[in-house]
């Protein structure tokens, strides 16, 4: 009832749903969003036990800001923004992070290396694990996040034998990564060589969020992204740091914690590969690139007000985007997107995304801006009333885009995954 509730509203906003891609075994690409049309064959084992719970834990939201932010009242068109080389030379980059006080932006490289670009300029890699992970199509070095507190930063990559790990490390001033002190957090088996998420970030809790596919193959065929049971097709929440009692601990405030029949790291579920997903850093929102199967991609939005993401369903794979799909699984309780796409002109593989909250486009502030990997285009969304699409300007086109990110001032930056490039989004 929720989903049908959200689409009546979105088309008596109006709202013109534009399409995605991808066949009903999946699409065969060198890039980090798509699926391979022949499944690997590792097995499927059960995934590690919950660790203990921090019962003392806050119970902070993510966002601690307010829980709405209004995007600026100057009207956006497309002819705003310029898409601007910035940095060549790069393999396979899927994302961007930072760390406080540092300038540096620290490039994560699908083939296993971190590298860091100062003053525009690439530098020699802080961190190479290129000898320690898996690189078949989606897998790699897929994220990292700095904590916000501690000298320690958070990797996620796919081991040799393509299951996803979460790896601390030590990171020393300069922003070496230390690879002795590498410490495994959290193992989950993946049963096939797509759809590994990859995405880590730190809310403005101080907890660690971890981006995880329902395991992949195609058609959800375990039927993972709404098990309870399973942290595949999932967004999970911990406190990453070790603990006496264990490598982790479950914030007390998660949405399962004290459910029996639940993993008590879940935050969201019912995801079918969360590529990228970001908070909003002025209202706490929560914004996830959600890859498709063969027919539509989809943007999913949870308000800091609705909790963030917190226990929310969000379909898959009782539906693509706004239609039925799996229908052995339930449609109860789904939560429908702010907006979906066909495959075809549009693109199949869509690649979050983050809302801009810099200071040299006055007319971006407050937008979404997410591409696609199939068809390079970049738009940018607005959210309206009732979780509801208020407005979508195209931005423009980048080859092969695997992410859009923020930099440490707040300005925007699209990986061009195949060209090996960073391409900042300034003022045309």
């Amino acid at each position: 009832m929720i989903r049908r509730l959200a689409l009546l509203a979105l088309l008596v906003a109006g709202v013109l749903f534009v399409a995605a891609c991808s066949d009903s075994t999946g699409s065969t690409s060198t890039g980090p969003s798509t699926e391979p049309t022949t499944a690997s064959t590792v097995p499927d084992t059960t995934a590690p036990g919950p660790s203990t719970v921090d019962t003392t834990a806050a119970t902070t939201a993510p966002g601690t800001a307010p829980a709405s932010a209004p995007a600026t009242t100057v009207p956006l068109t497309a002819d705003a923004v310029a898409f601007t080389p910035f940095v060549n030379g790069l393999t396979k980059p899927v994302d961007i992070t930072f760390r406080d006080g540092d300038p540096t932006l620290y490039v994560v490289q699908q083939n296993g290396r971190i590298i860091p670009v100062r003053d525009g300029a690439a530098g020699d890699p802080v961190l190479d694990i290129s000898g320690a992970i898996s690189t078949r199509g989606e897998q790699g070095l897929l994220g990292m996040a700095f904590h916000p507190s501690k000298p320690l930063a958070y990797v996620d990559s796919t081991n040799s034998a393509g299951d996803t790990v979460i790896a601390e490390f030590a990171v020393g001033a300069d922003g070496t990564f230390d690879t002795a002190s590498q410490r495994t957090v959290l193992v989950v088996d993946q049963p096939y060589a797509n759809h590994n998420g990859g995405k880590v970030v730190f809310g403005a809790d101080g907890y660690l969020y971890i981006g995880l596919g329902d395991g992949g193959s195609a058609n959800d065929p375990q039927r993972h992204a709404l098990d309870l049971n399973s942290f595949l097709g999932k967004i999970l929440r911990i406190d990453p740091v070790a603990s006496n009692t264990g490598p982790y601990t479950v914030p007390a405030d998660n949405p399962f914690v004290g459910n029996s029949s639940a993993k008590p790291e879940i935050w969201s579920y019912g995801l079918r590969n969360p590529w990228r997903f970001d908070f909003d850093t002025e209202t706490g929102d929560l914004w996830i690139a959600d890859v498709g199967q063969n027919q539509w991609e989809e943007v999913d939005l949870s308000t800091a007000a609705d909790g963030g993401g917190k226990g929310i369903n969000f379909g898959w794979s009782a539906f693509e985007g706004t239609h039925r799909f799996n229908t052995d699984q339930s449609d109860a309780g789904v939560q429908a997107p702010i907006w979906e796409y066909a495959h075809g002109d549009d693109g199949c593989s869509v690649s979050g995304g983050t809302v801009y909250r810099g200071d040299a486009i006055a007319s971006l502030v407050g937008w979404y801006v997410v591409a696609d990997y199939c068809s390079g285009k970049v738009w940018a969304l607005q959210a309206g009333a009732g979780n509801a699409l208020a407005a979508n300007v195209p931005l423009g086109v980048v080859a092969s885009p695997s992410a859009v990110v923020r930099g440490p001032d707040g300005e925007l930056f699209v990986l061009a995954h195949g060209e090996g490039a960073i391409v900042a989004i300034t003022p045309s």
